[in-house]
């Protein structure tokens, strides 16, 4: 493993999920939410630190399981495996929460295609900046 490519990976996919989430559901889904209000938490701000916890944790698991299947081809294997682990997180996580709680269902389909959406690019700042040892 090249440690210094791991970390600089973890870090730049860290970042791109916090402005892709910033763009995501401040700038774009804000007026959903502000139209659902009463549907979350009052004092979802204070609490904002339990989604940067669980980001970099998200964030260091995403590159290191990249790296253990490493197989150096290039952001076509990026754009692959960040399809895959989106799929694997945006299929079950949205319609399960579509399910248990009262969000409508075009809101459920755009955090969806967001997520995909962050996974792939994630996958692609993973597949550029990690390379083996040289």
């Amino acid at each position: 493993m090249n440690v210094k490519r791991f970390i600089l990976a973890v870090i730049a996919v860290f970042l791109s999920f916090q402005v892709l989430d910033f763009i995501i559901h401040n700038l774009i889904l804000g007026p959903t939410y502000q139209a659902t209000a009463s549907l979350w938490r009052p004092e979802m701000m204070s609490l904002m630190w339990v989604m940067w916890l669980t980001g970099l944790v998200l964030s260091i698991l995403f590159v290191y399981i990249f790296i253990r299947g490493y197989e150096n081809r290039g952001i076509g294997e990026g754009l692959r495996y960040g399809l895959l682990i989106g799929l694997l997180f945006a299929i079950p996580g949205v319609w399960n929460q579509y399910v248990v709680y009262p969000v409508p269902l075009a809101l459920a389909v755009k955090w969806c295609g967001f997520s995909l959406l962050e996974f792939l690019i994630a996958g692609v700042v993973t597949s550029l900046i990690y390379k083996p040892a040289e």
